[in-house]
């Protein structure tokens, strides 16, 4: 008996973020069908790199420009209609944010204090990697400014 071996298919995305009253936000967006809070996040364009896929996803999804970090901060698997996906996640210090992007009349925005996002966040998988971005370096130095 064979097995049939099952394709995951890659994806990156990105936790866009953004220092504000010396704090650290992050931008949440909902699904299409708006039932959920998620990241940017999509499949990993022909000829790019998964950073530069995640900033691409980023623009689309949410309306948000900056410069993707290249150290990929976690990755997680979810299912969907019978596929296998598993996401690359890169931090984006969002530099700019528009009102008008590809998919703004698909998906609602929100800036969160990064423990209210967690609790926002139904994917335990997600939320990990939100907590280890609470664990890093970078939440630290701007944490005590």
């Amino acid at each position: 008996m064979s097995r049939k071996i099952k394709k995951i298919y890659q994806q990156s995305g990105v936790i866009p973020y953004r220092m504000q009253n010396g704090k650290i936000e992050v931008l949440l967006i909902t699904t299409r069908d708006r039932q959920r809070w998620v990241i940017p996040k999509g499949g990993i364009s022909n000829g790019m790199s998964p950073p530069e896929s995640a900033a691409k996803e980023a623009w689309e999804e949410a309306g948000v420009i900056g410069r993707v970090n290249a150290d990929e901060i976690g990755t997680y698997k979810y299912r969907k209609r019978g596929n296998t996906y598993k996401v690359k996640i890169y931090l984006l210090p969002v530099e700019i944010f528009s009102e008008d992007y590809p998919e703004a009349s698909h998906r609602q925005r929100q800036w969160l204090e990064l423990t209210t996002a967690i609790q926002q966040i139904k994917k335990r998988s997600l939320q990990r990697i939100f907590k280890g971005f609470l664990q890093t370096e970078l939440y630290s130095y701007a944490s005590v400014r």
